[in-house]
């Protein structure tokens, strides 16, 4: 229908969604589209079953070219879902897509309002609301910024060096920068990986091949983040480099290791073992060359004398370098539940280790040659305790130092300890294991099978009641190391009493200290402390400061397969940014008003981005359009009123303002029916 009141300079059109049933179940659509017909500037005002599919954006195609209109108004869904579909078919007719509006009547209305009388003056209220505020709408233009074509990879994990990998191979520039001394993460430390069995170190060993023999990727390790500056398209990362103190392979390593008189706990194999100062973590290690641990190094001199004074220098000084990127991939992991003294035993029994020391005394090449053993006695008996730092309950889990109390599923805890049971099974058929467990949640694709093969191998699973958590204590007759009480919840709920050699805790999964990371790249944080991503559906693997992805487990636990695939993820992203040579923001920058800025420097403390500075000529605020998110801050704080919001500014914020609450608006028949009848109601 056409509206009568156009004021011959601004035409709006005004184009009202069914959204299915969405909206019209709730909403009296055609009523809507009356009372918008009689709002001042309204030149069209129609209604269509689904404004976003292909008929409906034809339909306001063709509006707009036969009724001349110079303004769009679409009330429908919420604007993250259409906004940008409403927009491209606005230029596709001509019109500058930044003067077409999206009311939602959907979330704020229709799934909102049950009264169908009360819903549809509310709708009625924000489209004149929106209607308003067009007529003072301008035209505006993307923001090109180019991008450096390379990209820097956070992390040398199995995330991390996927990530560079999958960069490497599509021809971009990659910087991997690692803060230990060696590469590989977690993935190093495990002996075989579910679900296909394979040795860890065969696939880490692989990717790292892949990766280090790649004339496009270079990689620091001992590197720590410093500083980062900059923008989408152009970071300027400072890292610091600590000297590796091992500059050529000495001719005779081993002499090399023995001559050092200092140890340290071998943090590799998880406190199982010791070390020296100077180490390599494992044979095949990358870089291959040994590094020294210089909190424990007294720098005697002794390494360098049995190795004839070559190839090693313990005067080197750190150093500071700085990496350009267009994009950066966050692969920082994450950490596992640190467990207090004293937790169901733990540092009070030596009998009582974490499910990752126990894969480390199964690898042929850890501690123990593949034995599994205590303080130098064969197990017979075995125990794994599930859920240690995950689903914890207030009141029954003492919270972390941090006081936190983590009330979510670890996720891989439950597979990971039942292909671990498996494995002892397998190799030590005799052993006696037991599985203590509140629920198992075996959630990946055929891992509910690594639970039937260990039924089927002789494991005994007791259910305790998470009310009353397991107790682990010292055998009071003396004959095992230890003894596990708790309540059995599969049988009669009575009290059971389980001796054994070993138990085995299945630690949950932390998020890492990230406070570094989270200050300088702006990160969003869950509850849980992992890094969020915008949204898992529409910008997954993105954080919300453009330019920065999240590669594997810093969102959250995962296992490997996971892993590689969110940084397969994140690494096509980076990818298609930098690819493209060049990329458009949307509009929505603070601008400066010079006549008015007093240059009271409010501005440049309430940016959280960092956008503004000071023009030291003229002591006025300067914004960095390339770093301004469009957050609004700087305009809400200003008090001389300098700064204005593009597509955000005072006039069209107080014309939707004053139209949100002006009188109630008159409507045509407005059924007032009950909002959901038995249709609505199902959905």
């Amino acid at each position: 229908m056409s509206g009568g009141n156009g004021n011959g300079s601004v035409r709006v059109g005004v184009f009202i969604c069914h959204c299915g049933g969405n909206i019209a179940d709730v909403v009296d659509v055609e009523a809507a589209a009356q009372a918008a017909a009689r709002m001042p500037g309204v030149a069209f005002s129609s209604t269509h079953m689904f404004c976003c599919s292909d008929p409906g954006q034809a339909m306001i195609v063709q509006a707009i070219r036969d009724h001349g209109l110079n303004r769009v108004v679409v009330a429908a869904c919420s604007p993250s879902l259409h906004e940008a579909t409403f927009r491209r078919a606005a230029a596709h007719a001509g019109l500058n897509p930044f003067l077409c509006l999206h009311a939602n009547i959907r979330e704020q209305v229709s799934w909102v309002v049950r009264d169908r009388a009360q819903a549809t003056r509310k709708a009625v209220r924000l489209i004149r609301a929106a209607v308003a505020r067009s007529a003072h709408l301008a035209p505006l233009e993307r923001r090109r910024l180019p991008i450096r074509p390379s990209v820097l990879v956070i992390g040398g994990g199995v995330a991390g060096l996927t990530a560079a990998r999958d960069l490497a191979s599509r021809g971009i520039e990659v910087t991997l920068i690692e803060s230990s001394p060696f590469l590989g993460g977690r993935l190093a430390q495990l002996y075989r990986i579910y679900p296909t069995g394979q040795f860890a170190r065969d696939v880490l060993n692989r990717l790292i091949r892949e990766v280090a023999g790649h004339p496009k990727v270079k990689i620091y390790t001992n590197a720590q983040l410093w500083s980062s500056e900059g923008f989408i398209g152009d970071f300027r990362t400072t890292v610091r480099l600590i000297p590796r103190g091992v500059t050529e392979e000495p001719a005779d390593l081993q002499a090399v290791l023995d001559a050092c008189p200092e140890e340290a706990v071998d943090q590799f194999n998880l406190g199982l073992a010791k070390r020296k100062a100077i180490y390599r973590p494992y044979d095949g290690c990358y870089p291959p060359l040994p590094a020294i641990d210089w909190r424990t190094c007294t720098r005697c001199g002794a390494c360098v004398e049995a190795a004839g004074g070559r190839g090693i220098q313990l005067d080197q000084e750190p150093e500071q370098i700085e990496i350009r990127s267009g994009a950066i991939v966050l692969a920082v992991g994450l950490d596992t539940y640190p467990l207090r003294h004293g937790e169901y035993g733990y540092g009070k029994f030596p009998e009582v280790i974490t499910l990752a020391q126990l894969n480390r005394l199964l690898d042929p090449t850890g501690p123990t040659g593949g034995r599994v053993e205590i303080r130098g006695r064969p197990v017979r008996r075995v125990g794994f305790l599930h859920c240690v730092g995950s689903l914890q309950r207030k009141g029954v889990h003492p919270p972390m130092r941090d006081g936190r109390i983590n009330e979510y599923c670890s996720r891989v805890c439950c597979t990971t300890t039942m292909h671990t049971a498996a494995e002892l099974k397998s190799r030590f058929p005799e052993l006696q294991v037991y599985d203590f467990h509140e629920h198992i949640r075996t959630y990946g694709r055929k891992h509910e099978n690594y639970y039937d093969r260990v039924c089927e191998q002789g494991v005994v699973f007791i259910r305790f009641d998470p009310a009353r958590p397991p107790r682990v204590e010292s055998d009071p007759k003396g004959e095992w190391p230890l003894v596990v009480r708790t309540v059995d919840r599969l049988t009669s709920g009575e009290e059971l009493e389980v001796p054994l050699d070993l138990l085995v805790l299945a630690t949950g999964l932390v998020a890492r200290d990230m406070k570094r990371l989270i200050d300088l790249y702006r990160c969003s944080v869950g509850p849980d402390r992992f890094l969020l991503e915008v949204h898992p559906k529409l910008r997954p693997v993105e954080l919300a400061s453009s330019g920065l992805f999240l590669a594997g487990s810093v969102q959250g636990p995962m296992d490997i397969a996971e892993a590689t695939a969110a940084a397969a993820a994140a690494a096509s992203k980076a990818a298609a940014l930098v690819c493209a040579g060049s990329i458009e923001l949307d509009p929505y920058v603070a601008r400066v008003d010079e006549t008015r800025c007093s240059g009271c420097r409010i501005c440049l403390q309430a940016c959280p981005f960092g956008a503004i500075a000071r023009r030291e000529e003229t002591r006025q605020a300067v914004v960095n359009e390339a770093l301004c998110m469009g957050c609004g801050t700087c305009a809400a704080l200003c008090p001389c009123n300098a700064i204005q919001q593009c597509g955000f500014d005072d006039r069209q914020i107080g014309a939707e303002l004053e139209a949100l609450l002006a009188p109630e608006p008159e409507l045509a028949a407005v059924s007032s029916q009950e909002a959901f009848d038995g249709k609505a109601q199902g959905r």
